[in-house]
């Protein structure tokens, strides 16, 4: 796996690290508790740093928006791990593959593991690399969602809440793109696609808040 960035000395724990608890033998849910634990303590450093004057709030609020499922999700699609999971014949079927919640989990556990494998210090470096420019455009206080935004506008104004729907799916089981129509009263319905459903949502509702922003 290039894109990890890293060369694991001991080939077991990358094993392990990409095996769910579906599949015999040794799986990730210990390496995933401790990758958890290695992320938001690496996560909570760098915000502390970057941000000396942000209130212990919205430090917890950014904290949190980088270390959610979602996130990791992205992350986890970004480094293909999909590609290499190892799933129980029952988990396969049912589109585990898919699963944004097993393929964030694999990336904690794969933390865990290059903690083992390492040490802090590597991890920390691995952890900061894959964030990137995530840490770089954060900001204490803009924490909520496109989609939450959108949906406190509109409950906001008596308005009905936006509805979505999946009108296209593409690609393999483990590289899927999810095209997703947005539609509010009164509005022209937005179109977007990306590689989760949820992705697709998030997009949808950030070109709708874009077009309000502009009528304001």
């Amino acid at each position: 796996m290039k894109k990890l960035g890293y060369q694991f000395q001991q080939a077991s724990l990358l094993e392990q690290a990409l095996t769910h608890r579906s599949c015999k033998g040794a799986h990730n849910e210990r390496l995933e508790f401790l990758g958890d634990a290695i992320l938001s303590l690496v996560i909570a450093e760098a915000l502390f740093q970057h941000f000396p004057k942000a209130r212990e709030g919205d430090l917890t609020r950014m904290r949190s928006s980088l270390v959610k499922g979602v996130t990791l999700a992205e992350i986890a699609k970004e480094l293909g791990i999909a590609e290499y999971l190892r799933l129980g014949p029952g988990e396969m079927k049912s589109g585990g593959l898919r699963r944004e919640s097993i393929q964030a989990d694999a990336v904690e556990a794969i933390l865990g593991a290059i903690y083992l494998d390492a040490g802090i210090e590597v991890c920390r470096e691995r952890i900061l690399t894959w964030y990137g420019s995530r840490l770089t455009v954060i900001q204490p206080g803009v924490q909520k969602d496109s989609k939450t935004q959108l949906q406190e506008y509109l409950q906001g104004r008596r308005l009905a809440l936006p509805l979505y729907e999946v009108i296209d799916t593409k690609g393999d089981a483990h590289d899927q793109t999810f095209t997703v129509r947005c539609t509010v009263a009164g509005r022209e319905p937005v179109i977007a696609t990306g590689s989760s459903r949820r992705k697709a949502e998030q997009d949808c509702a950030h070109i709708l808040l874009e077009q309000i922003n502009h009528e304001r």
